[in-house]
């Protein structure tokens, strides 16, 4: 065989595995198609490379050529056309027509010797030469592939995401530089006695298959998958060894040596001892081109994966897994979204590099792109959306990740919810997310959503937690204030109950010492009656008659008083007795100015005279007029104090008034509300019951009237009695 035959068939073989790989691909688009045409023209060209170089006969081969320059000629504008649609250069159709033109006129001369005149022998073998017209062609294609390189540079140039620079590349140094060796094939054409480049295409072939493995240069989903090259070096070691066993049984067959057991030893040997070194040597060196990054960051995700489970903070959760996926898969940002509280959307938990947070020009196009997003059970991938031509929702579901600058969004799923979604920037790098990166993010994805849900249940336990010690540290201070209140109120009844013995008692005490006072009384009445009858006759002395008087005259004070406790401490609840207000208020007033007589108290007393009669309870009334009277002492502080009475009639209501005002430090704003219930008092414990205002109040509410404390204005207290004349 022709050494020189070896580059243009290694050339055919990578066109044609090309070619398999697009036609089997269930993807279908313009550029795949377009990319077929372009590889079943490469095969041509490399047959009619392979029939010069290996043929004898120049007149057939020269007739071979020109029937493959039938289809050649359609390079220029198909390849024109495949770039314009990978670049997205929809207004130079133009140029596509005028190219397909040109073809036409090229094919209607290829089959002349004015295109392809004679066969011309080489070093290397037979190459068609070219006729007057031929440079038209060979023109062409250097300028259409200058053309090209200039288009795929300046799109590498402004191109800021690195996958798509890197996939740029890739297709300049592939298919852009493969279109400018063949373009150099004129000079071979024109009489150059040079290996035609276009031989050597199959270098710039395995560097774009390799761009169209790892960046899916057509937008296929032709990425790498770590078992199929595997699967493919087993079945390559596995041909290696067939070829080895016939070579050696051809060439071996009939020596003494292949008849023994040694024969098959050492081929079992060179198995062992060479083979399968081989495949693990090959294997490493697959690992470290494709997957030396993959292998780290797996490493990383799965103990990461293995660790948020324990963690109970959803903002911690969040915080560590985007921030290990942009360190250990080199992502540019990455952000994590969960379910909001009112169950109306998403929002954002956390985010890195750019996603930190997502910008709020972004935030259109990601509610965009989420609810354009219906299978939320899949992973949405920039890399599946392009090439996608069957509806108008990928191409602007595309926009929306490139306005995002996402390249993947992985659903975070508990059970059948969603509860929230990676949001993935592109790697560093510019590779895409192959196959076995998804299938670890898909994990990482699941164990987030547990570890989630696991930190919000705990949430939910914890606040139903400091919930319940609320309601009972609440219901133990209810408990207690129940307790004392049960105390305090029997303190006061007790107290309420010696207070009603002791009343009892004074009633007793009074009525028993009202009798021997009238009879101590007349009898001195009737000594001074007969003294001051006799003492013009017997010369008496008058400083023992005013003595007397005077004696009477206490005599009369004492029995005043008792009259007063006597009248106060009645227990009749009868309310049809007539009452002079004037003689309730002047019979409290001599009662506490004999208990207060040691103090240097100022009591005005400014009371209506011909005030009318009222029906009621003397007693009560007294015990209101006292209680009230005996509050504006004890508010007095030292000795000293004015306290004023007053009584009066309002004859337009009908009503008699008593006020009771003191000079004294006053009730606060605060309090004012809470001076008529029961058990409120602002006297020190032990010296007040709480009861006094309440029982007042109620008395005066039995007589329809109305018990008010009013603001003076100034310092001190003033409390207004109001009591209809009439029931």
């Amino acid at each position: 065989m022709n050494i020189y035959a070896i580059p243009p068939l290694l050339t055919l073989i990578c066109f044609a595995v090309l070619l398999a790989l697009v036609v089997t691909h269930r993807r279908k688009s313009r550029i795949g198609r377009l990319f077929t045409i372009m590889c079943i023209m490469g095969i041509f060209l490399n047959l009619d490379m392979l029939y010069g170089i290996l043929m004898r006969a120049p007149h057939r081969a020269l007739h071979i050529s020109r029937l493959n320059h039938l289809v050649l000629v359609f390079a220029i504008p198909v390849y024109i056309q495949f770039f314009h649609a990978y670049l997205n250069i929809h207004n130079r159709k133009w140029l596509e027509r005028l190219a397909y033109l040109y073809a036409v006129g090229l094919m209607a001369i290829s089959q002349s010797p004015v295109y392809l005149k004679t066969m011309q022998q080489h070093f290397f073998g037979m190459f068609a030469r070219g006729g007057p017209l031929y440079p038209f062609f060979g023109v062409g294609g250097i300028g259409v592939t200058i053309y090209v390189l200039a288009l795929l540079y300046r799109a590498a140039g402004q191109e800021t995401r690195s996958t798509q620079k890197n996939r740029l590349r890739y297709v300049l140094v592939g298919f852009g530089w493969m279109g400018f060796l063949h373009g150099l094939n004129a000079l071979p054409r024109m009489g150059i006695s040079i290996y035609p480049p276009s031989g050597l295409s199959f270098i710039p072939l395995v560097v774009f298959a390799v761009g169209l493995f790892r960046c899916d240069l057509l937008d296929m989903g032709m990425l790498i998958r770590k078992g199929a090259l595997y699967s493919l070096l087993t079945t390559s070691l596995t041909c290696l060894y067939a070829l080895v066993v016939t070579l050696a049984d051809r060439f071996l067959t009939g020596m003494r040596f292949s008849n023994t057991l040694h024969f098959p030893l050492l081929l079992f040997l060179m198995v062992a001892l060479v083979f399968s070194p081989l495949k693990d040597r090959i294997q490493k060196i697959i690992d470290r081109t494709f997957f030396r990054h993959q292998q780290i960051y797996r490493r990383t995700l799965r103990h990461i994966s293995r660790t948020i489970v324990s963690v109970l903070n959803p903002e911690a959760i969040g915080r560590r897994i985007t921030q290990t996926l942009v360190d250990s898969m080199h992502l540019r940002c990455a952000a994590m979204y969960i379910r909001a509280d009112d169950a109306s959307g998403y929002r954002q938990l956390a985010g890195v590099g750019g996603y930190s947070p997502v910008p709020s020009s972004a935030q259109g196009a990601l509610r965009r792109l989420l609810q354009r997003w219906t299978d939320r059970s899949e992973p949405l991938l920039r890399q599946q959306l392009m090439g996608d031509s069957t509806t108008r929702a990928p191409a602007e579901m595309l926009a929306d990740m490139g306005h995002l600058g996402a390249d993947a969004l992985l659903p975070l799923r508990s059970g059948e919810k969603t509860a929230g979604f990676l949001l993935l920037g592109e790697k560093r790098s510019g590779a895409l997310y192959v196959p076995e990166d998804i299938d670890l993010l898909e994990t990482l994805a699941s164990q987030c959503a547990l570890a989630l849900e696991n930190a919000k249940n705990y949430r939910k336990a914890e606040e139903l937690s400091r919930d319940l010690e609320r309601k009972v540290e609440e219901r133990t201070r209810q408990l207690r204030k129940a307790l004392a209140d049960k105390e305090q109120t029997q303190a006061q009844l007790i107290q309420s109950e010696s207070l009603a013995a002791i009343g009892q008692l004074v009633a007793g005490t009074a009525h028993e010492l009202n009798n021997p006072l009238a009879t101590v009384k007349s009898l001195i009445q009737s000594t001074i009656e007969d003294l001051v009858a006799a003492s013009p006759v017997e010369g008496i002395d008058d400083g023992m008659i005013d003595d007397l008087r005077f004696a009477d005259h206490e005599l009369s004070r004492a029995r005043a008083i008792v009259t007063s406790l006597l009248g106060l401490s009645r227990q009749r609840q009868t309310f049809c007795e007539a009452v002079q207000v004037n003689e309730v208020v002047r019979g409290a007033v001599r009662i506490l100015c004999s208990q207060n007589r040691h103090r240097h108290l100022e009591i005005a007393q400014t009371l209506e005279t011909d005030l009318p009669i009222i029906e009621g309870n003397f007693a009560n009334l007294g015990q209101v007029a006292v209680n009230l009277i005996q509050n504006a002492i004890q508010a007095l502080t030292g000795s000293d104090g004015r306290i004023f009475l007053s009584t009066r009639y309002d004859a337009r209501n009908g009503e008699i008034i008593f006020e009771c005002a003191d000079t004294g430090p006053g009730v606060s704003s605060t309090l004012r509300q809470d001076v008529f219930k029961p058990f409120f008092t602002t006297k020190p414990v032990g010296q007040g019951t709480g009861l006094g205002l309440y029982i007042c109040h109620e008395i005066v509410r039995k007589h329809r009237g109305t018990l008010t404390l009013v603001n003076p204005g100034e310092q001190g207290a003033r409390f207004v009695v109001r009591l209809p004349v009439g029931r």
